[in-house]
C-alpha cells in the first residue's frame, strides 16, 4: 500500500487568525485612546458643576470645592472633584479628581462618582483609583462614565475607600 499522506498543517489559518486578533486589539486600543485622550482645548458640550456627595447646590457657578475649614476627616477629605463635564462627541460624562494622601502611610484609593441632574436624579456613575500614593503626594485621576447624558450635570463623590498599600 502507498504511504499515508502527511497530516494537514493549518499554519496559514493560525497565522491569519493571529494577525486578525492583533489587528482587532490595535483597533480597540486606538478607540480607547481616542476617547480617553481627547483632552483638547476646544469648548466642551454641557457645562457642569462639581459637587461633593454631602451637599448639592442649584447654583451653576458653585464648584463644590471645600474651603480648608470644610474639609472632611478621613479619606473623603482626600478627594476633590476638579472637573466635571460631558464630552460633546460621545455624550459621556467624566469627572477629574485630585487625590491627596493625608495619611501617614502609602495608600491605595478607590473613588465612586455619580453624575446627577439639577433635581438630583442619578444619570450615571464612574470609578477612579490610584495605587501606592505616598504620604503628602497628589494624583490626578479620571472617573469616566459610559452612560449617554444630554443634560447639564453635577458630579458627586459617593464613596472613598483608602487602605494602606
Amino acid at each position: 500500500p502507498p504511504p499515508a499522506p502527511p497530516p494537514k498543517r493549518r499554519i496559514g489559518k493560525t497565522i491569519g487568525l493571529g494577525c486578525a486578533g492583533a489587528l482587532g486589539l490595535v483597533v480597540v486600543i486606538g478607540v480607547v485612546a481616542a476617547v480617553v485622550g481627547s483632552d483638547d482645548d476646544s469648548p466642551k458640550g454641557n457645562s457642569v458643576t462639581a459637587q461633593p456627595a454631602s451637599k448639592m447646590s442649584s447654583s451653576p457657578t458653585d464648584t463644590g470645592r471645600d474651603t480648608p475649614a470644610q474639609q472632611k476627616p478621613g479619606p473623603e477629605g482626600d478627594v476633590k472633584i476638579t472637573s466635571c463635564e460631558v464630552d460633546p462627541t460621545t455624550s459621556w460624562a467624566a469627572a477629574e479628581v485630585l487625590i491627596t494622601n493625608r495619611s501617614s502611610k502609602p495608600s491605595t484609593y478607590w473613588i465612586d462618582i455619580e453624575f446627577v441632574d439639577s433635581s438630583g436624579k442619578r444619570l450615571g456613575e464612574a470609578f477612579a483609583s490610584t495605587s501606592n500614593l505616598a504620604p503628602g503626594q497628589k494624583a490626578q485621576e479620571t472617573a469616566q462614565g459610559f452612560d449617554q447624558i444630554s443634560v447639564r450635570i453635577h458630579c458627586r463623590v459617593t464613596d472613598v475607600t483608602r487602605f494602606a498599600s
